[in-house]
């Protein structure tokens, strides 16, 4: 494959020329050479960007991304490993908020911190010194729960 512009590269992988820019001034990327002061991008290059891009539209940081192509393979896996952990963290949180909330939309008040008896008493837990790993706990199993 020959030697492709900035702007061709930002083009097929759908980014910014700013972005790229930006992944070489991290550390992510170098072009392979430059023509008329233009940066150019071979397959190899092109890959790293496509992998970056992936990464980042997954959420991924970019420290990860980094890991992966430069370190070697017990520190890039270890470097994913506490990824996953992260990412298996915030999967729990954002289970436990579509749980919260679709348990929430069950109450038919119209205003349930003031009309709803079980999410009243679930708040006042929380205000009078329960924490949410136990009330978490308490709701896993409790269908009509507004926690789980």
């Amino acid at each position: 494959m020959e030697l492709i512009s900035i702007g061709e590269a930002a083009r097929r992988l759908n980014l910014k020329t700013s972005a790229l820019r930006y992944y070489e001034e991290r550390g992510l990327v170098r072009p392979a050479a430059r023509h008329a002061g233009k940066r150019m991008y071979g397959q190899t290059e092109l890959r790293r960007l496509a992998l970056v891009a992936l990464m980042q539209r997954l959420g991924v940081r970019l420290d990860t991304a980094a890991a992966v192509m430069d370190e070697s393979g017990e520190q890039w896996r270890s470097v994913v490993r506490e990824q996953i952990s992260e990412l298996d963290a915030l999967l729990e949180r954002a289970q436990g908020a579509r749980k919260f909330l679709s348990a929430a939309l069950t109450c038919p008040a119209d205003h349930p911190t003031s009309e709803c008896p079980h999410l009243i008493s679930v708040l006042d837990r929380l205000f009078t010194g329960g924490t949410f790993e136990e009330l978490l706990e308490e709701h896993s199993g409790d269908q009509d729960s507004p926690v789980r």
